[in-house]
């Protein structure tokens, strides 16, 4: 698999999948933007990779993100792969869920998605050519207790890939979810080792997922060797939840 002079923005890059994402698709030669919101691991992954450009980018700043993308298509000279990996978490069962972290979960993992694509697929269309990968997850297909926001949140990237995918299908541009179970980072390892045995249970693998699972999927989709995967969702999950 070779992404060389492959043109990529990964969003949510400070943390645990993001790293692994990016340390995959700079072995793999690709010229990377990566963003986060956490400057100190921002600035860690640059002294790591070398051939990376770092960002400090908040997502919930809808009317910003045209004007960010337009600034990374200059930076890169053109924009061929969108890694939308960024989201948040604000749990609590419905009846104590507030509407603000309803909306904030929603705002973050699922508008802002959808405008980073919007905007790329602009960029992408010039070219006739692009990969856009949207990172879900299990809860956006099973729901988790107290997660309400998230689950729609993810359940609504996977809904408006399917969409984008038939509008751009013939203009050469791939858009897929990548839907992650219970992956190996640095929460997982701060729950309680009972809790973690009953969840690990579950899972037929017998095993958590680790970051590398994910981003050697997400590489994959963004390569050439996917050009007749279109509005798919490929799950990574030892078996946990099979379509």
């Amino acid at each position: 698999m070779n992404l060389k002079n492959k043109k990529v923005l990964i969003t949510g890059a400070s943390g645990g999948i993001g790293n692994s994402l990016v340390e995959k698709f700079d072995s793999l030669g690709a010229e990377i933007i990566a963003t986060g919101t956490n400057e100190e691991k921002l600035k860690n992954l640059s002294k790591k990779f070398s051939n990376i450009q770092t960002e400090k980018f908040k997502l919930d700043e809808h009317t910003k993100i045209e004007e960010f993308i337009n600034n990374v298509d200059k930076k890169l000279n053109g924009l061929d792969i969108l890694v939308n990996n960024a989201g948040i978490t604000l749990d609590n069962i419905s009846i104590r869920l507030t509407e603000e972290n309803w909306k904030r979960v929603l705002d973050i993992n699922l508008t802002a998605s959808f405008l980073m694509c919007k905007y790329a697929i602009k960029k992408m269309l010039k070219k006739k050519y692009g990969k856009i990968i949207n990172i879900t997850s299990i809860v956006g297909h099973t729901g988790n207790l107290g997660q309400a926001n998230y689950a729609a949140s993810k359940a609504g990237i996977i809904a408006f890939s399917k969409s984008l995918s038939l509008e751009y299908a013939k203009k050469n541009i791939n858009i897929n979810c990548v839907s992650p179970g219970f992956i190996k980072t640095e929460m997982t390892d701060k729950i309680n080792e009972e809790f973690k045995k009953s969840l690990i249970s579950k899972i037929p693998s017998g095993d958590l997922g680790t970051g590398e699972d994910v981003s050697n999927c997400v590489a994959f989709l963004a390569s050439d060797m996917s050009r007749y995967i279109n509005g798919e969702t490929i799950h990574v999950n030892g078996g946990m939840y099979m379509a």
